[in-house]
């Protein structure tokens, strides 16, 4: 319930919001150790992903010096004698087991790899998930949905197809390149050193070209972010968008935002791409380089003809892990923009670590308490200042006052979704710094004008209030907020899925199932927001009555937008510019003939007009 009641209030915040904090990205390589921390925890498994690489890895190295042996014994049969066929048979039956032992020994790498690449992702996911339940409520003021949502799926899922799939190719290509070293030496030192004097050519272009493109990669997926972000929220807001006939427009940035995606890959990709010709041409000079001088010592009698054959091949199989780990480098790139953007989630400050322990109220009575609290949003722009009041046990408190004014801020510290600047909030008499987080949550109910349904059954919405909810406690709550009839006349009652968006109810239904679902909450507090704005006259009635005798007995915070609905409440607070300036019941405002006489009037007289 503590996310649905962060992102309820969210959306129907419309005072200030605190600006978007600009971290600074992460460098790539401290992004790569960072992400690599997470293989500590699979130590065992990556020991034996080593030695399977190494074993399988070291019996593809053998088949060049194998198959070597066979073309120095048909080089000598045909010069000498003949050739021993027997022989030439045992090596090829050699050379076959080599091959079935390294493709064994890379399926069981590839086996165990897969198991810890998926692993870390399943462990990132989570982290990530219950990062956002800890995160306060300014964080999703200042982020798109869209963003967070690319960075939680798109960018967890290049991570998990790189380790799943670069790591083992890393490694392996690491171990190849030793290996072959070590079978060039035992063949021919010479030619060895005309290999090596190319790797820091090699290793200088890979550096240069992966220093380039790797601003182009970061851009890339902020760029695929935005973009994620604005098809979300198009689509959220089609009906709001068709209706004021911006379908054009939103193409256009659509364009826009695509193209600029466009341009960052383009770049990255063109730019990373050139490495794989460049070390193609650097590993042909190297080819032809190793052919001549095998040839002059083969002349020389220095070495035999299958060496030089075998070298050869030693020569190509040196050349792919160079240039697998140029292909890999653009992969890991990618990959390093990706993390850093799910690290800069899991990095953002979240709510103090104090406010998750603490006392809890066993009976809670609802007795609300403010005491010079003070609070902004921005540090140079104060909201709140001096707020004072006291709300007794089963009170109704109605908040009004201009847009902007600080109704729905007040609302939010009271939840703890914003800590305060200074002053203190009490409940029971007891701070609520002091309260355990969720626990002081879970003392309100909420029923407010932007309603929120989940996909899922229309019971399973209702249940939502509260945990071990029975079907009967559902059917009693619907009953009570008048919800009971239209449900039933559903083709499958409570049963009834709604969609993503709960489209296919009426907003009036659906503000029945929040009503239905706060009364099943059985809270000690009550918050409502012009909860009836979206029914019709007959069923205001009704869930007007309902919402009395569920406000019964308990303490009930009103943010009210129309105040001929709460002539009724115990004590009203007239806030303006982030000051209560005049608080009473209605009769004693209106006598005063103040700011509230003021607001009333000209409501009325609109009211009246219209």
């Amino acid at each position: 319930m503590k996310e649905f009641l962060r992102r309820l209030l969210g959306a129907s915040n419309k005072e200030e919001k605190p600006a978007p904090s600009k971290d600074t990205p992460k460098q790539f390589k401290a992004t790569l150790i960072r992400l690599s921390g997470y293989l500590s925890a699979h130590k065992l498994a990556l020991i034996a992903v080593m030695i399977t690489a190494l074993l399988g890895t070291a019996f593809m190295i053998l088949s060049p010096k194998i198959l070597g042996l066979a073309v120095t014994e048909l080089f000598q049969g045909v010069m000498g004698e003949g050739i021993d066929f027997f022989r030439i048979l045992q090596i090829l039956l050699l050379l076959a087991a080599l091959y079935l032992l390294s493709s064994y020994f890379t399926y069981v790498q590839e086996y165990l790899m897969v198991g810890i690449a998926q692993k870390i992702v399943y462990v990132l996911r989570k982290e990530v998930n219950e990062k956002l339940s800890r995160l306060p409520l300014n964080f999703f003021d200042s982020v798109s949905h869209g963003d967070v949502l690319s960075r939680a799926v798109n960018d967890l899922e290049k991570v998990s197809s790189t380790m799943q799939q670069s790591l083992t190719q890393l490694i392996t290509s690491l171990i190849t390149m030793i290996g072959v070293s070590i079978m060039m030496l035992l063949i021919s030192p010479l030619m060895t050193l005309i290999v090596w004097v190319t790797l820091p050519l090699s290793f200088f272009i890979t550096k240069k070209v992966v220093a380039r493109s790797q601003n182009y990669f970061k851009g890339q997926q902020q760029a695929l972010g935005k973009l994620n972000g604005h098809v979300a929220e198009s689509y959220a807001g089609h009906e709001t968008v068709k209706a004021f006939g911006r379908e054009q427009q939103t193409v256009g940035t659509f364009n826009k935002m695509n193209q600029t995606l466009y341009e960052s890959s383009w770049r990255a990709q063109f730019i990373s791409s050139i490495i794989m010709p460049l070390l193609r041409f650097v590993n042909n000079i190297v080819y032809v380089a190793v052919c001549v001088v095998g040839s002059i010592l083969v002349t020389q009698r220095t070495i035999p003809i299958g060496d030089v054959q075998a070298f050869i091949m030693y020569v190509r199989l040196f050349s792919q892990p160079i240039t697998r780990v140029a292909n890999i480098s653009n992969i890991i790139q990618s990959t390093a923009a990706a993390a850093e953007r799910v690290f800069e989630i899991l990095d953002q400050q979240e709510e103090s670590a104090g406010s998750r322990v603490g006392r809890s109220l066993d009976q809670p009575k609802g007795e609300v308490r403010f005491e010079d609290v003070s609070f902004r949003y921005q540090k140079d722009k104060p909201l709140l200042e001096n707020v004072n009041f006291y709300v007794e046990q089963g009170q109704t408190v109605a908040i009004v006052g201009p847009t902007g004014a600080g109704k729905t801020t007040l609302i939010n510290l009271l939840m703890r979704f914003y800590d305060i600047d200074s002053g203190r909030i009490s409940i029971d008499g007891v701070d609520i710094q002091k309260l355990e987080l969720e626990e002081l949550r879970r003392l309100f109910g909420m029923v407010l004008q932007d309603t929120w349904l989940f996909h899922g059954t229309i019971r399973d919405n209702i249940a939502y209030g509260r945990e071990n909810v029975s079907d009967d406690e559902v059917i009693q709550a619907a009953r009570a907020a008048r919800a009971d009839h239209f449900i039933r006349t559903l083709p499958d009652g409570y049963d009834t899925v709604l969609n993503e968006s709960a489209s296919n109810i009426s907003a009036g239904q659906k503000q029945l199932i929040t009503i239905a679902r706060a009364i099943v909450s059985n809270p000690a507090l009550l918050l409502l927001d012009e909860a009836t704005s979206s029914v019709d006259t007959r069923t205001e009635i009704h869930i007007q009555q309902a919402l009395k005798r569920l406000m019964h007995g308990r303490t009930s915070f009103i943010i009210a937008h129309r105040l001929s609905t709460i002539r009724d409440a115990d004590m009203i607070l007239v806030m303006d510019q982030g000051q209560i300036v005049e608080q009473g019941s209605h009769e004693e405002l209106l006598e005063k003939g103040g700011f509230y006489a003021e607001l009333y009037e000209s409501q009325f007289a609109s009211e009246a007009s219209g």
